[in-house]
């Protein structure tokens, strides 16, 4: 005797799978809930009150009263805000330019594998684990005119006489320590990014592009800067949000001098809320500051885009 199983699968009725789709839904609504509260407790809520301070005269101690647009339209007639913001801006090219070649230059001497390329790539990364703090005493007492090592070595090899205040002696010597610390403390950093994007490009390309006789430079920029691009995106973006906010290294190396050549918008904002402690211009400056970077970020991810199209 033979039994005749049924072995068509089992159809879920139409009432039961909208349940499910719910279920599901909730399910995700769960386990986002926790970065939504962190989002919105530590992001959003301060963002929207910096925006409502900036609208008051808002002292450290005291009643806050409302002035807008007064700490808006103040802006204008800060000289120091306008020598930041200048000085600012030079920065953010400066540091760029340099940041971007010297890890897009790690990144493609330590891309192929081979004997010591491991060593190469942990020493180059080494910094970045370095606090930016703590990086920035290290480059101070290293710079010291007093204690440092720097102006010995320089003496010692007969490039200069005496000793080079480098952080204060002059704004173009402050600028300079201050960059080469971005590049010590963050080449490596961007060097692993840039590396995981070249990693990325199958090496079938590569192969295709040198059996059809390309030669190296055309290689270069017809398929690794082409295929590079969301990850040039990424790291142009931090780059130029980091120098923007700069300041940890000019509060310790230079404190903004000499004579303010030195001093970021950041800084700025600092002085306005715990020097002078009006907390409603330093809330106008960071608005403000918000936008520009805003504004920056769109108009380098647009033209890259457009470019990638």
């Amino acid at each position: 005797m033979t039994l005749l199983v049924d072995e068509r699968p089992a159809v879920t009725p139409p009432a039961v799978r909208p349940r499910r789709r719910r279920g599901r839904r909730w399910v995700g609504a769960l386990y986002a809930a926790p970065t939504a509260f962190m989002v919105g407790m530590f992001f959003l809520v301060p963002l929207g009150l910096v925006a409502y301070m900036s609208l008051h005269h808002w002292p450290l101690l005291g009643a806050p009263e409302i002035n807008a647009p007064e700490n808006y339209t103040g802006m204008a007639d800060d000289e120091l805000l306008f020598t930041a913001a200048w000085f600012t801006l030079r920065y953010t090219v400066v540091v760029t330019v340099l940041l971007f070649a010297l890890s897009f230059g790690l990144a493609l001497l330590v891309q192929q594998p081979g004997r010591g390329i491991g060593l190469l790539r942990t020493a180059y990364f080494i910094p970045a684990a370095v606090g930016f703090a703590s990086a920035s005493l290290l480059f101070l007492g290293m710079l010291s005119d007093e204690i440092g090592p720097v102006n010995d070595i320089l003496r010692w090899t007969g490039l200069v006489d005496g000793y080079v205040s480098f952080t204060s002696g002059s704004s173009t010597g402050a600028l300079g320590s201050a960059v080469g610390l971005v590049l010590w403390r963050f080449a490596g950093f961007n060097m692993l990014i840039l590396l995981t994007g070249l990693q990325s490009i199958p090496v079938e390309v590569y192969e295709a592009a040198r059996l059809d006789g390309a030669t190296r430079r055309q290689t270069f920029r017809r398929i690794t800067l082409p295929l590079m691009r969301p990850t040039i995106a990424l790291v142009l973006t931090l780059m130029v949000t980091g120098s923007l906010l700069a300041f940890d290294q000019f509060w310790i190396l230079t404190r903004g001098g000499p004579d303010n050549s030195t001093t970021s918008l950041v800084m700025v904002i600092y002085r306005k809320a715990f020097i002078e402690l009006d907390l409603g211009s330093a809330a106008a400056i960071s608005v403000a500051l918000l936008v520009l970077l805003i504004v920056f970020n769109v108009v380098q991810l647009g033209m890259l885009r457009r470019k990638d199209g």
